[in-house]
């Protein structure tokens, strides 16, 4: 019962914000933050259960393990800190006259919309079911990314609904080739029965056939290259706490159902293509972002690029195995608080400079004291520097795969160097200088700056100390995909 009123708690606030009138913005307001908080709870109470050897159920279409117990805490708790920023972001643009009470209305209708479609995917125990809630959050999203109606925008929106409409469709054809290549059918149609009527009846061509789909078309929504252009564009226009959901959560979400795959492909005794394939994308995913990001001029979209090389370093980590399958689980964590925390704080950036040219943004510590130091720190962390969780993430893919890949660690070692000078040169320049003029230093509102220091406090936690029920759910989800 937990698991189902987690999930439809979001579509409940959507529905009560359709009935209302829009000029009734604090009720909106109330029942989106009440209904992440709810699931946010029910996500916590899930994993403790799962980390106690539970299996949280409810009839036939929704079941948790320990990893979707994993992913259902990482979307709870990013969607939690995302609509809270969203209160104190769109208060600020309704008072600046930016938008109307009808456009916020429809943000939070939407905004839950797509919380609701992402936790129904990381608990469908089906794979049709999942396909469905990813494509329900490509609908939603495709209108936030043209919230603001600009040309540009409206573009943005336009490339991200048509790329990624067909990569999902790709991706049904490789559900639908899974379900009817396996000889003598499948005895249901759950994750489970899939996996055993694979290692009972499918063949390994069949399976890679199948799986060639499944990675190209999800891998469209993850963002892998040379799938990814729809990325920088859709991050870039859609407002911050948007932007946050889908690089820190909904890529993850998409990756979700690669990593269920792929333990459907090696029961079929084709773990080597899945391997070949991961590092196929992952290298490549990593040395594009980081030469792209090295001259990007615009900031949300240097933060979009790191999003692509991260799912690169994703990728390597699944395809190494072992200890690497553990140190990836721990970076999809990591990288969803940190990117969450960077696109928070670039929200308060754009809102106080008007911006998101990097040449724009000077002075930005004495403009911003409290985002700029969060917002700093943040680039620090994600580029892996020491003491910070990434580090130990990276460090422990990179060591995974040294004995077996060392031409291919020693190239992402490089590359990750050139992540690094790219983000230094860019994130000085728009820290130090002179404030420019027309622009009044202080903070937007506290309800803008409180969701970043929450995420930049739990990520120093998670660094320095994990809890023991995250920890044996993380240990029970690096067996399920090592298996």
């Amino acid at each position: 019962m937990i698991l189902a009123f987690l999930i439809i708690a979001p579509l409940l606030a959507a529905i009560i914000a359709l009935v209302l009138r829009p000029r009734q913005r604090t009720i909106i307001e109330g029942s989106a933050f009440a209904a992440q908080l709810i699931s946010f709870l029910g996500a916590v109470n899930i994993l403790f259960a799962v980390a106690a050897g539970e299996t949280a159920v409810f009839g036939s279409w929704l079941r948790v393990d320990a990893l979707g117990a994993w992913f259902l805490l990482i979307v709870s708790f990013i969607g939690l800190m995302s609509v809270i920023h969203s209160i104190g972001y769109l208060r600020e643009e309704v008072r600046k006259g930016i938008i109307g009470f009808k456009r916020v209305r429809q943000y939070y209708i939407l905004f839950s919309i797509f919380l609701f479609a992402m936790l129904l995917a990381v608990s469908a125990d089906y794979p049709i079911l999942m396909w469905i809630a990813i494509e329900a959050t490509t609908l939603s999203t495709v209108f936030l990314i043209s919230f603001y109606n600009k040309p540009s925008a409206t573009e943005a929106a336009w490339k991200y609904l048509m790329l990624n409409s067909l990569g999902l469709l790709l991706g049904l054809l490789g559900v639908m080739l899974f379900f009817s290549l396996s000889e003598g059918g499948v005895s249901g149609f759950d994750w489970e029965s899939l996996r055993l009527a694979a290692g009972a009846t499918l063949s390994p061509v069949a399976a890679k056939i199948a799986f060639a789909c499944i990675l190209v078309g999800y891998g469209t929504k993850v963002g892998f290259a040379p799938m990814h252009t729809w990325l920088p564009d859709g991050h870039s226009k859609a407002p911050s706490p948007i932007s946050a959901l889908m690089s820190g959560v909904l890529l993850n979400v998409a990756f979700l159902a690669i990593l269920r795959f792929s333990g459907i492909v090696k029961a079929a005794g084709a773990g080597d293509f899945v391997i070949q394939a991961f590092l196929f994308f992952g290298v490549f995913s990593v040395a594009l972002s980081a030469f792209i990001m090295f001259v990007q001029k615009n900031y949300k979209r240097l933060l979009a690029y790191s999003s692509i090389d991260n799912m690169g370093i994703l990728a390597l980590g699944f395809a190494f195995g072992g200890i690497g399958t553990f140190a990836a689980l721990l970076h999809t964590l990591y990288h969803s608080l940190l990117k969450s925390l960077l696109f928070l704080s670039a929200g308060n950036i754009f809102m106080k400079y008007e911006s998101t040219k990097i040449a724009k943004v000077r002075g930005l510590f004495r403009a911003l004291p409290a985002t700029s130091i969060i917002f700093f720190g943040g680039f620090i962390a994600l580029s892996g520097l020491p003491p910070f969780g990434v580090f130990m993430s990276k460090m422990l893919i990179l060591t995974a795969g040294f004995q077996s890949h060392p031409i291919i660690v020693s190239s992402v070692l490089i590359l990750l160097a050139v992540v690094f000078f790219g983000f230094f040169r860019h994130v000085s320049e728009m820290f130090f200088g002179k404030v420019p003029e027309g622009v009044v230093p202080g903070e937007s509102n506290a309800l803008t700056v409180v969701p970043i220091v929450i995420l930049a406090i739990v990520f120093i936690a998670l660094s320095i100390s994990f809890p023991a029920p995250l920890r044996m759910v993380l240990d029970q989800a690096t067996v399920l995909i090592n298996k």
